[in-house]
């Protein structure tokens, strides 16, 4: 049996090329006719008579056999273009009738499942439409959830498929959806929806991330929404990673935290503190095999108030937790960074204000059970500038704190480096006395090391002092410890002080292993 394939698109373009072929051979005889049918003696005799008139008959002939082409050729041409939409025709037909007999067909499969539990076998589910509809849920063999509506949580996968988005609560001000799981046995989970911003000005929490099933990523967490401008509220929360499956994948990244409002314009005697940063959103964890996810960074922290004394800048928000590492063998998530703080608010007749203190970085996750290094603690938030004023300037926010490396696994793997600490904010300078420059934060101390084998791991740095612009600068932080190793392996680095009116002090290298290895230097 043989088998004819169509292209109608390409029988059409072919039917025009031929048609527009057709109009330029028509055009050319056209213009030849006159110059050949009707030649002229070059002189009286009869012998150039004679010539002319064998020429012409050949014109004549000619002429008379293009217009026969002619017409064959537009029967050809019409033709062509018929067989093209009747093939297209065929073709849409049968596309109907084979997405009727696939809708049959699926119909025919899911109707049992359908009737008994309200869900199909196979099939994604629909995506919700009206605020805080959740997403359906997937097939319960096949199919991926359905994405929430504006704040709604996605739908869960069945067996096999990808759980749905968590719906955004940005436009009308909710809450973020939660993620959907992912297939039980093959699926990643959904990312969790952003926060809105409450009908108070308050900054809500995005949805946390779904978690897989056997095998498969978990979700993101939904970033936090900033607070509303001139409340002086707290940023929303990121929402948390997902779990990795229980036998193998990472866990979902946490959403990041949002900014603090900035404070009231009311300018009274004393400016009002800006808002605090949301907080991240903790890392999801791996089951067997697989890394843990980071940790959410915090939000930064709003602005402060104007007034005869400037208020303070609101505090970084604090980063939040690296997940685990899978039980056998996996890394440790970073630990979350913190957010910087707000600028002081400006002073009318007195100081301005203080500049908000950074965020504290948070713990790395540590290492799997058998094999895995120790995610790296979280730095800390850069401490905000002084507010501005005619008298004197705002000092700059202290720097936020490291946070401590992860440990790694219980026999096998690096701890985790520890997290830097911010440098300190910038004093105001503009026309009045310069502010004074925060305080750089503390370094973190480095993770241990593995039980059999691993190293300990560096110590945080020092964060710098922050600039006077001439008048007293801030002090620089005290590096981390390194890590201790236990049997082999080499103790971690101290970390380096930061630089500042003063000088931080360098954190102490770490123990090296009982068995074999170095102990680490001192910052």
């Amino acid at each position: 049996m043989s088998f004819l394939i169509a292209m109608p698109e390409v029988m059409g373009a072919a039917a025009a090329d031929l048609a527009g072929l057709g109009s330029t051979l028509g055009a050319a005889n056209a213009a030849a006719a006159a110059q050949t049918t009707g030649i002229l003696a070059s002189a009286e005799d009869e012998v150039s008579a004679a010539v002319a008139s064998v020429f012409s008959a050949y014109g004549q002939a000619y002429q008379t056999m293009s217009a026969q082409a002619t017409v064959f050729h537009q029967q050809f041409v019409q033709a062509l273009t018929a067989s093209q939409g009747s093939y297209a025709a065929a073709e849409a037909t049968a596309n109907a009738t084979l997405q009727s007999v696939e809708q049959d067909v699926l119909g025919f499969i899911n109707a049992p499942t359908q009737a008994l539990l309200g869900r199909p076998l196979i099939g994604d589910g629909a995506n919700g439409t009206a605020p805080g509809e959740a997403g359906g849920d997937g097939g319960l063999l096949f199919g991926n959830g359905g994405a929430g509506g504006p704040g709604g949580a996605g739908g869960d996968a069945g067996l096999i498929g990808n759980g749905g988005a968590g719906g955004s609560g940005a436009a009308l001000g909710l809450f973020g959806g939660h993620g959907g799981s992912g297939g039980l046995l093959f699926g990643n989970g959904g990312a969790g929806g952003a926060g809105g911003t409450g009908a108070t000005g308050i900054g809500l929490p995005g949805g946390n991330g779904g978690s897989a099933g056997m095998i498969g990523i978990g979700g993101a967490g939904g970033a936090g929404s900033e607070a509303a401008a001139l409340t002086g509220n707290t940023g929303g929360a990121g929402g948390a990673g997902g779990n990795g499956g229980w036998l193998q994948g990472d866990g979902g990244a946490g959403g990041i935290g949002g900014a603090g409002g900035s404070a009231d314009a009311a300018g009274g005697l004393f400016g009002s503190t800006g808002g605090t940063g949301g907080t991240g959103g903790i890392g999801g964890a791996s089951g067997l095999f697989g890394a843990g996810g980071a940790g959410g960074q915090g939000g930064i922290g709003g602005e402060g108030g104007v007034g005869v004394e400037g208020g303070v800048g609101g505090s970084g928000g604090t980063g939040a937790v690296g997940g685990s590492g899978g039980w056998l063998f996996g890394d440790g998530g970073a630990g979350g960074a913190g957010g910087e703080g707000g600028t002081g608010g400006g002073g009318l007749a007195e100081d301005g204000g203080t500049g908000g203190e950074g965020g504290s970085g948070a713990v790395g996750g540590s290492g799997g059970w058998l094999f895995g290094n120790g995610g790296a603690g979280g730095v800390g938030g850069q401490g905000g500038t002084g507010g501005l004023s005619s008298a004197n300037e705002g000092n700059g926010g202290a720097g936020g704190s490291g946070a401590v490396g992860g440990a790694a696994a219980l026999l096998f793997g690096a701890g985790g480096a520890g997290g830097a600490g911010g440098n300190g904010g910038d004093g105001a300078l503009a026309i009045g006395t310069p502010g004074d420059g925060g305080n750089g934060g503390n370094g973190a101390s480095g993770g241990g090391g593995g039980l059999l084998f691993g190293d300990g791991g560096i110590g945080g740095q020092g964060g710098d002092g922050g600039s006077g612009n001439g008048n007293l600068d801030g002090e620089g932080g005290d590096g981390g410890n390194g890590g201790n190793a236990v049997l082999i392996g080499n103790g971690g680095n101290g970390g380096a002080g930061g630089t500042g009116v003063t000088n931080g002090t360098g954190g102490a290298g770490g123990a090296g292993g009982l068995l074999f290895g170095a102990p680490g230097t001192a910052g």
